[in-house]
């Protein structure tokens, strides 16, 4: 069996490893809504976070997203036999969904 090297992880594996969890995992409830042809909430609202805004602009928001979260994901050479990158990657996701979940709790979208 070839044994290949596999270089260590520097520092900035793991930012862009925490980063790409936290972006890949924001661009799931807008790609959701935009899709169903729901509005939800994206920065580029009349009240950025709050205000709702188009199903197509949610779409377009969660492609640039996962187009980011797909870049960071690969610069920070996620892989299952990194389980430091795993775990940062998922504590990126974990932190979005977490925050978000506590934002939206009990909001009333401008309709």
């Amino acid at each position: 069996m070839e044994h290949t090297y596999t270089p260590g992880m520097r520092w900035y594996h793991y930012i862009s490893g925490f980063f790409a969890g936290f972006f890949l995992a924001n661009a799931i409830p807008h790609l959701f809504n935009g899709i169903s042809g729901d509005a939800f909430p994206t920065p580029f609202s009349d009240d950025p976070g709050i205000a709702l805004s188009s199903p197509l602009t949610n779409v377009l928001w969660a492609l640039g997203n996962l187009l980011i979260g797909y870049l960071l994901f690969r610069i920070g050479r996620i892989n299952s036999r990194r389980p430091g990158a795993l775990f940062t990657f998922f504590a990126g996701a974990a932190t979005i969904s977490i925050a978000l979940s506590i934002l939206f709790t009990d909001k009333a979208f401008a309709y």
